[in-house]
């Protein structure tokens, strides 16, 4: 049985290149040889369709017949670039996305809504939406948060593991800036969802001071069912389903469970087991982290991750709450929040 639908809240498919091309964004962190490891990440931008790969995680030509496919594509940023350099890089993988799109535009459609995604499907398409993985794309600058609304961004993981000019990443142990304060606000005046993965723990208690709409965790777990510091607490599970929010399952075996032995189906299981016993069915979502972690090899393609709605079934959900982790709760929270065409 197939599902009717399903939306992945988190893949860094986008910027990932081939495995040949790894040391290139491992030498962003190097200062000696960024500037040539930047120039040649940019230039595989303009020419590789990385959303349509053979042997990614995610591709648009592996999606099984018959299911309507949104997939969010991260632009991520690594944590070595700031200022100019982060927005550069942002900007030519802005426009691999928009370039993609049109050459791959009998299959997929880009979107910023969920009209615009139930209009893709509509017409047969997959639906592509656009955000952005570490606030380092904003520079340290206000203004930004308009650009990027205006590129369709909609939505931003606020770090990635290091520490930027919005907050500190799980790696670290600083809450949100005095920057971090202002742009929250300033994200939400325009639309872009905040996504608090990657988080640490100071700064999601303080991003809950500041935050006044719901906002996401695109792809985080639970801490109780595996420690990694990546996944979430009880309490900020509690707390994000409370204010109506989005969290997205990870399927990284480092988050789905401790000992480092492969992550099988009971172990994606005890989270989804544990979320709803937190009170969390009704904000659940997917959030693979596809071609930006090492997935389980019963995971690791469009065709695995739909048979995610046959699992949950097998395991005791009825048809209505395994559509709403595939893709209800997802179409439902875009709705809220205004994000509706």
């Amino acid at each position: 049985m197939k599902p009717y639908a399903l939306i992945d809240l988190h893949c860094d498919t986008l910027t990932a290149l081939t495995p040949e091309d790894a040391h290139l964004l491992a030498a962003t962190q190097d200062p000696a040889r960024r500037e040539e490891a930047v120039s040649a990440l940019t230039d595989r931008s303009r020419e590789v369709n990385t959303l349509d790969l053979p042997g990614r995680h995610f591709s648009l030509s592996a999606i099984p017949e018959g299911v309507r496919w949104c997939q969010c594509c991260a632009i991520f940023i690594p944590d070595g670039l700031r200022g100019r350099e982060a927005i550069s890089y942002y900007e030519c993988w802005r426009d691999s996305f928009y370039r993609q799109m049109d050459a791959l535009a009998r299959r997929v459609s880009p979107c910023r809504s969920a009209g615009d995604i139930e209009d893709a499907w509509e017409q047969g398409k997959a639906a592509a939406v656009l955000t952005v993985e570490n606030g380092s794309a904003l520079a340290g600058r206000l203004d930004r948060v308009e650009a990027l609304a205006r590129d369709g961004v909609q939505m931003m993981t606020l770090t990635w593991n290091g520490e930027n000019e919005i907050a500190s990443g799980n790696v670290t142990d600083h809450g949100l800036s005095p920057f971090g304060r202002e742009a929250v606000p300033e994200l939400e005046r325009w639309g872009i969802l905040a996504d608090v993965s990657h988080l640490n723990d100071r700064g999601l208690e303080d991003f809950l001071k500041t935050a006044k709409r719901p906002f996401a965790a695109s792809h985080s777990n639970a801490r109780a069912v595996c420690g990694h510091r990546r996944n979430l607490a009880d309490e900020q599970i509690k707390e994000l389903a409370a204010r109506g929010c989005l969290i997205g399952l990870n399927y990284y075996h480092a988050f789905l469970r401790d000992d480092g032995r492969p992550a099988g189906p009971e172990d994606l299981w005890r989270h989804v087991e544990h979320f709803m016993e937190l009170g969390a069915e009704g904000v659940l979502a997917l959030g693979s982290d596809a071609d930006g972690a090492d997935l389980p090899g019963w995971l690791d393609s469009p065709e695995k991750f739909a048979g995610l709605y046959q699992l949950f079934l097998e395991r005791g959900l009825s048809q209505s709450q395994a559509e709403g982790i595939l893709w209800r709760n997802a179409l439902d929270f875009l709705k809220k929040a205004g994000k509706n065409g």
